[in-house]
């Protein structure tokens, strides 16, 4: 007999290789694409802050506001406004209000079967704080729309600098300031320019929808006249006048101006040099409601 063979099976082992550092994944990309748009925007913020002005930095924050103005043509509560009327108290939408008598509960004494009409309900008070804080909120959207529209149109971007705010005690003063490539009038006249009838009309389509009364004045720079019976007080009064009619042309209803007024010289823009161009300017401030 032939011995049996015996076949002992044949048997692999396979060692899993082991690296030195576990996979850790792109996370720490993401993470460092953060870091660099910090940086990035930090360095872009400083870069701001050093290269503008406080006008232009103003504008800036402005433009990011939730009262920014839309110069698209909309309507609704997507125009300047918002939907809002400068007319109303406080600067804001007006509420809804019940119209008719208000019904009333029944007295045991009432057998007619109709429901008394309600007393009339007095009209609120605004107290002063609120009315000055109505101001504060019309006035700022005047000086957002003469800048928006200033910047919208290409005629009037030469005169962005022209028209300057200042808050005064009796309000929001709006000077339209002359300079040495710009007269609002004719040299010794009270005849507007056309480029200062476009700025009057675009300060008048700023305020025209405020209730806010108007004073206007006029003045001059200290620079005589050649020839006798003419002088800076007649000239500046004549020139505040005639801003006024361009105003009430423009839209504006004549009840609303309180005082007209020329001062000449002696309310000079630049005191240090009373013939410099800039003195020779209108004036027109819109009046806080005591």
């Amino acid at each position: 007999m032939k011995p049996e063979l015996h076949i002992e099976p044949e048997i692999i082992v396979r060692r899993a290789k082991h690296h030195g550092h576990a996979h850790h994944g792109g996370a720490w990309k993401i993470a460092y694409a953060d870091f660099v748009t910090a940086m990035m925007a930090f360095f872009m913020l400083m870069w701001i802050l050093g290269a503008t002005n406080e006008d232009q930095r103003r504008g800036i924050a402005d433009y990011f506001t939730p009262t920014l103005i839309q110069m698209a043509n909309s309507g609704g509560s997507n125009g300047v406004m918002g939907g809002r009327s400068l007319d109303a108290e406080e600067g804001a939408a007006p509420h809804n209000t019940l119209r008719g008598t208000r019904p009333t509960a029944i007295t045991g004494g009432s057998t007619s079967g109709t429901l008394p009409a309600a007393p009339p309900s007095t009209p609120s008070r605004m107290i002063p704080a609120n009315r000055r804080s109505a101001d504060e909120e019309r006035f700022r959207k005047v000086e957002q729309i003469i800048a928006a529209r200033l910047a919208g149109d290409p005629t009037l971007k030469g005169l962005k600098g022209q028209i300057r705010f200042v808050r005064v005690q009796d309000g929001l003063r709006i000077d339209m300031v002359e300079r040495a490539d710009f007269s609002m009038f004719a040299l010794g006249t009270a005849v507007l320019t056309p480029e200062a009838r476009a700025m009057v009309r675009t300060v008048a389509g700023a305020i025209a929808v405020t209730p806010q009364p108007l004073t206007v004045r006029g003045h001059t720079d200290a620079l005589g006249f050649a020839r006798g019976g003419a002088n800076n007080w007649t000239l500046s009064t004549l020139r505040a006048d005639a801003t006024r009619q361009a105003l009430h042309a423009a839209g504006i209803d004549d009840d609303r101006f309180r005082r007209i007024e020329g001062v000449a010289a002696t309310d000079p823009f630049n005191p240090k040099d009373r013939n410099d161009p800039r003195n020779r300017r209108i004036s027109v401030t819109l009046m806080t409601r005591g």
